[in-house]
């Protein structure tokens, strides 16, 4: 089997080796980026109840080991937010949203490329066609023959229908491992948001009333013992 692959690569031409070093790249590339995404995607939900918990029992400093413990944009976000806990509203806004866009982009890093392998493999596999045909119709007036033989046709055909079928077989899977891996960062990028916005709402409303709450307890306990 390994042999006959190398024969087709071989018949196919120079070009058959470039689609084979832009399927490499791509593979190594999906691969790269589905165990990165894999690794950064949580269940958003569970993870900032999680925190809401340990914020209730007043432990801000565990909250944040739990974020700086939790991969992903997510608990980076989240992280963001509890460093700016007695900040104002503006302030930890704009704090969450740096660090947004801080992960955004390495969410989305190197999918360019596969996008790209996506759309040059056809047209690599195009110009092999077209050199293939233009290799045989070039014997064809070099031969000085009258008639072109079938055996000539066929070969200068065989190659350049291998590039062709090279090129699109790499690029129609690439073409959708580039949209699943979009998915996959747009859902995550949808997580970042409605963590963040999740988090300051907590933070600014019910994290601090119930601090107030506890304020007032503590003051009226000191006055009762001084009245006492």
């Amino acid at each position: 089997m390994g042999a006959f692959d190398f024969s087709l690569l071989a018949q196919g031409g120079p070009m058959m080796i470039v689609l084979l070093v832009m399927a490499v790249a791509g593979v190594v590339l999906f691969v790269e980026r589905l165990l990165f995404l894999h690794r950064g995607q949580i269940r958003s939900t569970s993870f900032v109840d999680g925190i809401k918990n340990i914020l209730a029992r007043r432990r801000v400093m565990e909250a944040l080991t739990v974020c700086e413990e939790t991969p992903g944009p997510v608990a980076a976000v989240v992280k963001s937010a509890l460093l700016n806990v007695h900040a104002d509203a503006d302030k930890m806004r704009f704090a969450v949203q740096e660090a947004g866009i801080v992960e955004v982009p390495a969410l989305e890093r190197r999918l360019g490329s596969i996008a790209a392998i996506a759309q040059i493999a056809p047209l690599v596999g195009l110009l092999g066609t077209l050199l293939g045909m233009a290799t045989t119709f070039h014997a064809f007036m070099t031969s000085g023959a009258e008639y072109a033989t079938a055996r000539a046709l066929s070969d200068g055909m065989w190659r350049a229908l291998l590039v062709s079928i090279g090129g699109l077989t790499i690029g129609i899977p690439a073409h959708l491992g580039y949209h699943f891996l979009s998915g996959r960062v747009r859902a995550i990028v949808r997580d970042v948001e409605w963590a963040g916005n999740e988090i300051m709402r907590y933070l600014q409303s019910d994290y601090r009333e119930n601090r107030g709450s506890e304020e007032q307890a503590e003051n009226f306990a000191t006055e009762t013992e001084e009245m006492e």
